[in-house]
């Protein structure tokens, strides 16, 4: 899939979701950093692709950019909202608490 995709870069059909579904092909690949270069690609199109945003922070996380990721999921909630993206905003909500718990863990007893 990846190599039919690659095919139709810079052509008629090059765009901001073709970036996006190589991100997402190579994230499914295993190889989370290509897969950083796609989204942002697809960002550079779009800045206002929020799925975009989402895919980008996972991908970040798998990459061990975790600091990055919650800045991608923070940018892409404030951009999901605006849109009106609900459902997009509410996973990546999720997520980015998830990293905050994670770079930030509560105290724990003595």
């Amino acid at each position: 899939m990846i190599a039919q995709l690659e095919k139709l870069l810079d052509g008629p059909r090059d765009g901001a979701l073709l970036r996006f579904s190589l991100g997402n092909e190579y994230l499914k690949a295993g190889q989370p950093e290509r897969a950083v270069g796609y989204y942002r690609d697809a960002l550079a199109r779009d800045p206002h692709y929020s799925a975009a945003f989402k895919g980008l922070g996972k991908a970040l996380l798998e990459a061990g950019q975790a600091d990055a990721a919650l800045a991608a999921y923070r940018d892409g909630i404030a951009i999901a909202e605006a849109r009106g993206d609900k459902q997009v905003a509410k996973e990546m909500t999720v997520f980015a608490r998830r990293i905050e718990r994670q770079l930030n863990p509560p105290d724990q007893p003595a």
